[in-house]
């Protein structure tokens, strides 16, 4: 009753509850499920002493959707990554058993307003990494039956039928691009209702899913080439593209597409501790799992790497700039990246990023666009007519 009132009186002074109270924060991408979940910590329970995220610290940060990602390396060939995937989807599902008063799954726009109205987190489910359909369209029906809303058409590694940014950059694909298996791909996750990711995937291949698909498209965690020209990252072409298509960017978190300085500064404190690097690298492990026992075994050399959140800022600034506020929004990379800006420690310091867009200048309404309501749209727009393109498929 107490809170009825608040509201009230909010409403009668002009200030909407949801301004006052918090935005609807939308993050495209996390990486708990494969960082920490699989490895038998659970996500409902305390881990603010190892990750980005936990269900209580994404509650504190006023998260209202979260997509978390379905994720694993190149290492999962064919026979492997679509069981990984089911193995992620089936942990999420568990969590949400666990907690129905705190998590909704969604899987279209109808539970994403239930969700939204009751105050539970929106769980979502994208899969990174075009791998984990095994070149099985039915491996892709299957991963979207299981709440799959998007699909990032390739990690670092090229599948047979998608290059990505790393191996377009560094000429490893002799086809660029999409073949006929990858449009089949695309027009079916059209058909489907699943959004197109393009993070992660190179040039050539953008330019031709901009060409077939039917809706608005996504880059689920990127950032802006022209501030960290980074592979990762989005020119200011693709990104007008992207905007002429209705498609939203998502910025990502980490201090290395942020910053041109950061991997430059990373590599000095690997050199500083090659011994142990090198020990892990007999030990087989990869480039992530290296930086991020780095990270946490010398934190003050990398706390003094961090960028400003300010940087971070300027990337939604250029965005909005070259794109348009329609076509910005979050997707963290949270436990996924061994940094992030300082001020952002982990999901409970969303807060620090809406202070710091409302220092720079922008409105509530803007700052709900670029948090919530650019996503929402996005998604809307790619589940409309989903069942009469099923139909027809």
């Amino acid at each position: 009753m107490k809170r009825i009132f608040i509201s009230m009186a909010l409403a009668i002074a002009g200030i909407t509850v949801s301004a006052q109270k918090k935005f609807i924060l939308a993050d495209t991408h996390n990486d708990v499920l494969s960082g920490y979940v699989l490895d038998g910590h659970p996500f409902d329970s305390d881990l603010s002493s190892m990750a980005h995220s936990d269900l209580k610290r994404m509650q504190e940060g006023g998260v209202s959707i979260q997509m978390f990602s379905i994720f694993c390396n190149e290492r999962y060939g064919k026979g492997r990554a679509f069981k990984r995937a089911l193995e992620q989807i089936d942990s999420l599902d568990a969590v949400v058993r666990r907690n129905p008063d705190k998590m909704m799954d969604v899987r279209d726009y109808k539970s994403l307003k239930k969700a939204l109205k009751s105050g539970k987190l929106a769980a979502m489910k994208g899969v990174e990494g075009g791998h984990m359909i095994e070149d099985s369209m039915e491996y892709l029906d299957s991963l979207y039956k299981r709440g799959a809303r998007y699909l990032t058409l390739t990690w670092n590694n090229s599948t047979s039928w998608a290059s990505s940014a790393a191996d377009e950059a560094s000429s490893k694909t002799e086809n660029p691009g999409l073949n006929e298996f990858g449009r089949q791909v695309v027009r079916r996750m059209n058909e489907l209702g699943m959004m197109v990711d393009i993070s992660h995937v190179g040039p050539e291949t953008v330019k031709d899913v901009l060409e077939i698909t039917t809706k608005p498209i996504i880059a689920s965690h990127s950032s802006v080439y022209s501030i960290c020209p980074h592979p990762r990252n989005l020119t200011d072409e693709q990104l007008k593209a992207i905007a002429a298509n209705g498609g939203v960017v998502f910025v990502n978190f980490y201090s290395g597409f942020l910053d041109s300085s950061y991997n430059r500064n990373k590599a000095a404190i690997q050199d500083k501790y090659r011994k142990q690097v090198d020990s892990l690298k007999q030990l087989n492990k990869t480039g992530y799992f290296i930086d991020e026992w780095l990270a946490k075994e010398y934190p003050q050399e990398f706390e003094a790497i961090r960028p400003p959140l300010s940087l971070l800022v300027d990337h939604i600034d250029h965005i909005v700039k070259v794109a348009g506020i329609n076509h910005v929004g979050i997707g963290s990379d949270f436990d996924g990246i061994e940094s992030a800006p300082k001020g952002l420690n982990g999901v409970q310091d969303y807060p620090h990023l809406i202070k710091a867009l409302k220092e720079r200048g922008y409105t509530n309404k803007q700052i709900h666009k670029i948090t919530g309501k650019n996503f929402i749209r996005v998604f809307k727009a790619n589940q409309k007519n989903q069942e009469s393109g099923r139909n027809h498929s």
